[in-house]
């Protein structure tokens, strides 16, 4: 299994390339996706040139079955966020 990166690691990465505190690190980090978030709040695209695109996809109401009685159940219509890779990460990631 792969390890993961979280949160954190990034921000240690990002104060060590900028050379800067953690703090300012995790603050900038912070502004970054909640900006992300803001703007998929107000059906918005986000676009980060050769890393890929967010936006927000709206899936339609369904009936489906509750896995522990097998009762049907509907499903409400709802938003989704959605991440399409760009080219420059499809091509890192090969």
């Amino acid at each position: 299994m792969a390890k993961k990166i979280t949160k954190e690691d990034i921000v240690e990465e990002i104060a060590k390339v900028v050379d800067c505190s953690k703090k300012a690190a995790a603050e900038s980090l912070n502004v970054v996706l909640a900006e992300i978030e803001k703007a998929l709040k107000q059906g918005k695209n986000v676009v980060l040139t050769g890393f890929g695109s967010f936006s927000v996809s709206k899936r339609k109401a369904r009936s489906g079955r509750n896995p522990q009685t097998g009762k049907s159940i509907k499903i409400p219509a709802k938003k989704v966020p959605k991440f399409k890779a760009g080219k420059g990460l499809k091509d890192a990631v090969k």
